[in-house]
């Protein structure tokens, strides 16, 4: 019986070419976000800070809603109220914690100063924790496509890395810190998950040892010098998320980022300017207002200036509380519009997204996280945004 061999037709088809990268956009309108940082900053001045949950939830729905991948939108999906709770959960477990510390120092208070060595241990547990369990808040109320991102794993397992590589860093004066950058992304993204796609970190603590290892060694002379300081800052922090977002992988997706090691030089220095601008134009109001309270008042101004001026002049005591809320809500409207918006674009307008296609059949998984870690992290003043 012959064996019936068939030629292929014409000549075989060539392999497909791979899709280009797809862009990441960012077309948030910058006019708008500083009108939106203003106003909010006004509210929480006659809120007490309070309105700054819904501030912050206001400032990552601006960020996450004006950025597109692949043409599609994110959203952010949390609500300020559901901060507002967590931070009072988190309020209810380190009031005691605090009130415990003080009586305790009025109790024994010659022991005070070794008591202080646990108090820093324990809160710098609880600010890892608040860490890890605020990124992942964050990220379950983070959606794009119709389909949310979410973290599983330990807040307190990611805690006790932290702190056994934070004991590591000092005692190799610094040269572990890539390493440890390295392992608790690592953790945290191999916990990150985008529908029924799992993440990954692949960057390594050599290769971001090798981007800054020289920056490690000019660290002590801008110590000393310090306009140097933040251009070594503004240089750390490119290469950090240069080396950052090369590492990312989401199932098959990765990124790629040329952000230039300069690109941060212009707003730290802007920062500064504004900040040296506020703080002499706080100056003069402090002087204006004791020479309105002294004329006012007919108090002598050398115990209007002295050091218990203040307590004994209600007014003067007024204005300076005014006067440094109303510091440093402009320094925070500053950080918002520099280190938060301008930074987010600077980074976005040069990350690509490599084989979006993976993305293409995610299903939706996972469960919504509460903002009890958010709560912690506004707490103990480690929150994000």
């Amino acid at each position: 019986m012959n064996d019936l061999q068939w030629a292929p037709i014409g000549p075989p088809q060539p392999i497909p070419p791979p899709l280009p990268p797809a862009r990441v956009d960012f077309t948030g309108d910058r006019a708008e976000f500083r009108r939106m940082a203003t106003k909010g900053a006004a509210l929480e001045l006659v809120t007490f800070g309070f309105y700054r949950f819904w501030l912050v939830t206001d400032i990552r729905r601006h960020l996450w809603s004006n950025t597109s991948i692949d043409g599609d939108a994110a959203e952010y999906t949390g609500r300020g109220k559901e901060l507002l709770i967590g931070f009072l959960f988190a309020l209810a477990i380190l009031v005691p914690i605090y009130l415990a510390y003080f009586l305790v120092g009025i109790e024994f208070e010659r022991w005070q100063g070794f008591a202080s060595t646990p108090l820093f241990v324990s809160f710098y547990a609880f600010g890892q924790f608040a860490i890890y369990r605020a990124r992942r808040y964050r990220l379950t109320r983070t959606v794009w496509r119709g389909v949310r991102f979410w973290m599983d794993g330990s807040g307190w397992a990611y805690s006790v890395r932290a702190m056994l590589w934070g004991l590591l860093v000092p005692l190799t004066l610094g040269l572990a810190l890539p390493w440890r950058e390295a392992a608790l992304e690592r953790y945290k993204m191999q916990h990150t998950h985008y529908g029924d796609l799992s993440g990954d970190f692949e960057g390594d603590g050599w290769e971001f040892f090798k981007r800054g290892w020289w920056l490690w060694l000019l660290t002590p002379i801008a110590l000393v010098i310090f306009p140097l300081a933040p251009f070594l800052y503004a240089e750390f922090k490119a290469r950090e998320w240069r080396w950052w977002l090369a590492g990312i992988r989401i199932g098959g997706v990765s990124l790629s980022s040329n952000l230039p090691h300069d690109a941060f030089y212009g707003l730290y220095w802007k920062v500064i300017g504004w900040w040296m601008l506020l703080s002499t134009l706080f100056g003069f109001y402090l002087a204006g207002a004791t020479v309105l309270v002294v004329k006012l008042s007919g108090l002598p101004v050398d115990k209007a200036l002295g050091p218990d001026g203040p307590a004994k002049n209600i007014p003067m005591l007024v204005m300076m509380v005014i006067g440094y809320f109303a510091l440093a809500l402009a320094i925070n409207i500053v950080m918002r519009v520099y280190l938060q918006r301008d930074l987010w674009a600077k980074v976005l307008e040069t990350v690509e997204v490599h084989d979006i296609a993976a993305a293409a059949d995610v299903r939706g998984s996972g469960e919504l996280a509460s903002a009890l870690g958010e709560g912690f992290a506004d707490g103990l003043d480690v929150a994000g945004f």
